[in-house]
């Protein structure tokens, strides 16, 4: 087994150690020499996959995965619902027992099932149970092909304790499959010409990009397009799609953009639906088209390819013009060829014009977002604003990458320059809770090699969910540099809650009651030292952020995590 899984070059094996898979766990760090994969130690499931999410952000391949049968399973559940909305490919092993004559009395019993996938099979890509050693050979060829085709996803396969425990039998031993190499699906040829057509012809196209960039040559791909045309990108943000101060880059007044725009390419959109509608629950629930009647839309994407029906992450149905069934990134490369084909030189004159407007319409944006950002400049609580202003003005100058933004709001894709594809990482996928330190934590693992500066504005209350992540980071010395966005609260929520007492006219009195983490206050400082990690908090003055920022940076730099808790505005 552990032969096959070097076959796979899988780098790491992310495990909260458990008996089922003991006869794994012991190939892997004596057979194997545990290199390639390394036992990456998590100390709880959800982490564990977690961490698989954020390095396959990075890095573009899986990492593997060691589930404890039936209860590590029913742990990891949310954090491979998140991969499965993220597009993200995670390579998962469960151990089990499936000769129930075989199993020890108590702990064996309650951990093992007839079919343990069947937990997650609603939310994972594929899954099996191989009979034998020759199976699982080809088992987990087949999974990490299925796993690393678009749409991406996790795959799970489950491991019968006595198959990995007994040895080989007889004189012939299980042969490794060959491993092939995958060519990701293109949008067909006609339908692709088409596209360039009614893009290179349109009075006002705008490109709108969410889970498209893996590489840096899809983001590359995506400006050479977006230059020919002189046309508007929104980036959605799934990926880092497109550099943030481009003078094409029009993401934060999309709304506006797409009022004008004759034609619409959506690459890889979650939702398209949602990005031309606007949609209020405030007071009722309301919707309205923000479009032009006479819009052309076009969907270039593998969404629709593979679609499970009970859970809804496929977002509301949009009736598009053209849909073209291929990888947004690797269809880029023809699309842009196909257009430059139908752009002779008047065309390229012309289009001048509309990209000289669009330039003066970013540039003033950005200075509005600074303007914004500068407000309640030495406000404590510290403002949002000041917070990723300081923390852009310690790495500004690095190879860096935003692994986790718990802010949710514009300031660090709005005014930090994103040039490449490892700039951000996007979210969760399923906007589950317990992401943010796992998933950052497994991107700087990816971006360790490589000597980039790994950064993360942590939320409070997801911190809380994840704690233990903090231990994994210290012992394997994971450089990585979490700022702590403590407003104390679940505020998304208390917001909720202040819409609904307006609603219904009740006050404002009572939106704290359940909402905030306050009484005792948390000290995150004091908790990530106790895990062995350098913390210092929490900061309430401005006037210490910057400095604090240089300190752990320094660390982060010799190659440790560090924290720091500083007390912010709500968002």
């Amino acid at each position: 087994m552990v032969d096959v899984l070097k076959g796979l070059n899988l780098e790491y094996l992310a495990i909260n150690p458990a008996s089922c898979f003991r006869g794994l766990h012991e190939s892997v760090v004596n057979h194997g020499n545990n290199q390639a994969p390394e036992i990456l130690t998590c100390v709880h499931e959800e982490i564990a996959c977690a961490i698989a999410q954020g390095y396959a952000k990075i890095e573009g391949r899986p990492l593997g995965v060691a589930l404890h049968g039936t209860v590590g399973l029913q742990h990891a559940a949310m954090a491979l619902y998140n991969a499965y909305c993220d597009k993200i490919p995670i390579y998962v092993l469960i151990g089990n027992m499936v000769d129930a004559t075989k199993r020890g009395p108590g702990i064996e019993w309650v951990h093992s099932a007839q079919d343990p996938a069947a937990l997650v099979r609603d939310f994972i890509k594929w899954d099996d149970q191989p009979g034998s050693l020759q199976q699982f050979a080809e088992s987990a060829l087949r999974a990490y092909k299925i796993a690393m085709t678009p749409p991406m996803g996790p795959v799970l396969l489950s491991l019968d304790a006595e198959l990995q425990e007994n040895p080989i039998e007889g004189p012939q031993r299980p042969w490794i499959p060959k491993l092939p190499q995958l060519r990701y699906p293109v949008g067909d040829a006609g339908a692709v010409s088409e596209v360039a057509k009614l893009l290179a012809n349109a009075e006002f196209p705008v490109l709108v990009a969410d889970r498209m960039a893996r590489t840096q040559g899809g983001m590359d791909r995506l400006v050479e397009l977006a230059e020919l045309l002189q046309c508007a990108v929104i980036d959605q943000g799934g990926r880092t799609n497109f550099p943030s101060q481009h003078a094409l880059n029009h993401t934060f007044r999309a709304k506006d953009i797409l009022r004008q725009a004759d034609v619409v390419v959506g690459l890889e959109l979650g939702d398209y639906w949602g990005t031309l509608h606007s949609f209020n629950d405030r007071i009722v629930r309301r919707e309205a088209s923000i479009t032009r009647p006479d819009v052309k839309t076009i969907s270039i994407g593998t969404g629709d390819i593979f679609i499970k029906s009970n859970y809804q992450d496929f977002q509301r149905f949009e009736g598009v013009d053209v849909s073209v069934m291929g990888d947004g990134e690797a269809t880029l490369p023809a699309l842009l060829e196909a257009v430059k084909s139908q752009m002779n030189a008047d065309r390229r004159s012309a289009v001048q014009g509309r990209g000289s407007k669009l330039g003066d319409g970013h540039a003033k944006l950005i200075e509005a977002l600074r303007s914004r950002a500068a407000i309640g400049w030495d406000a404590s609580p510290i403002t949002t604003g000041r917070l990723c202003a300081e923390l852009w003005n310690e790495i500004r100058s690095e190879d860096w990458s935003l692994v986790g933004n718990g802010l949710g709001n514009i300031w660090p894709r709005g005014l930090w320059d994103s040039r490449k594809f490892y700039s951000f990482t996007g979210s969760s996928g399923g906007i589950g809770m317990g992401y943010g330190a796992p998933g950052a934590l497994g991107a700087a693992l990816a971006n360790r090699k490589h000597g980039r500066i790994s950064v993360a504005i942590q939320g409070d209350g997801d911190l809380m969910y994840t704690l233990g992540t903090l231990w994994t980071a210290a012992h394997h010395r994971i450089p990585l540099l979490y700022v702590v966005h403590n407003n104390r609260a679940y505020n998304q929520e208390r917001m909720h809650l202040q819409v609904m007492s307006g609603r219904r006219m009740r006050g404002l009195d009572n939106v704290h009651i359940g909402t905030t983490l306050i009484d005792p206050d948390i000290d995150f400082a004091t908790v990530a030292k106790g895990l062995g990690v350098y913390a210092e908090g929490p900061i309430t003055d401005s006037k210490e952020l910057g400095p604090a920022l240089k300190r752990a940076l320094t660390l982060v730099k010799r190659g440790e995590p560090a924290l720091l808790d500083v007390i912010t505005e709500a968002r």
